[in-house]
């Protein structure tokens, strides 16, 4: 689906729920529009499910723009990994105070927890929601749980936390809904590096237990 957002952009929107397909779809998509920008395109923004084209009006039709993109849907090539990163993590104790309730609503006990969320490299699907905030997916069924029903007012930068399917990194301190479940020294974000995450989606995580 392809929609207007005000009179300067359009979203381009895969799905209503997140799955490993619609997310692939969007990566592809903003890799072609990044690779061979449109005329007017100021930005391309992909997010979990969908991809936000920013374009100036001046330069650009709506009614062009969407019948280009509609073009790049069919074209666009998957992409593959652009790097692969290791991220050491304290699990459980102060650094992850959820990991024992998590395990234990999964029916694990935490040492199996970690080996299996460990066990398979996971990819980046997108970054956002505060700078250098990573979602990275996804793990198998048996590893799903959802938020928490109450929110953390703050939890520090380096939290690793895990929902709905997913583990997320947080390069700054937030609110969150998500379990924490450990922390580490890997920061996302660099306001001065240009660009100022090191991550970028489709990239694939190797969770490893900090030594």
């Amino acid at each position: 689906m392809i929609v207007p957002l005000g009179d300067a952009a359009l979203l381009v929107r895969f799905a209503d729920s997140l799955s490993d397909e619609a997310n692939r779809r969007v990566l592809a998509l903003a890799a072609s529009l990044a690779a061979e920008p449109v005329p007017g395109g100021i930005e391309v923004v992909p997010s979990l499910v969908s991809v936000l084209l920013r374009y100036d009006p001046r330069h650009s039709d709506p009614g062009m723009l969407a019948g280009e993109i509609g073009l790049r849907l069919h074209a666009a090539a998957p992409v593959a990994p652009s790097s692969s990163r290791a991220i050491s993590v304290r699990f459980g104790g102060a650094a992850g105070p959820d990991l024992a309730e998590v395990a234990e609503r999964l029916g694990l006990d935490e040492a199996e927890f970690v080996r299996r969320h460990n066990a398979t490299p996971l990819r980046v699907l997108t970054t956002g929601f505060a700078p250098g905030f990573v979602y990275c997916g996804f793990h198998p069924p048996e590893l799903v749980l959802p938020r928490r029903d109450s929110v953390r007012q703050a939890v520090p930068a380096g939290s690793v936390l895990f929902a709905a399917g997913q583990t997320a990194i947080a390069a700054t301190e937030i609110p969150t809904g998500w379990h924490l479940i450990g922390r580490t020294g890997f920061r996302n974000f660099a306001p001065h590096r240009t660009p100022p995450t090191h991550l970028a989606p489709g990239d694939t995580i190797r969770f490893e237990v900090e030594p």
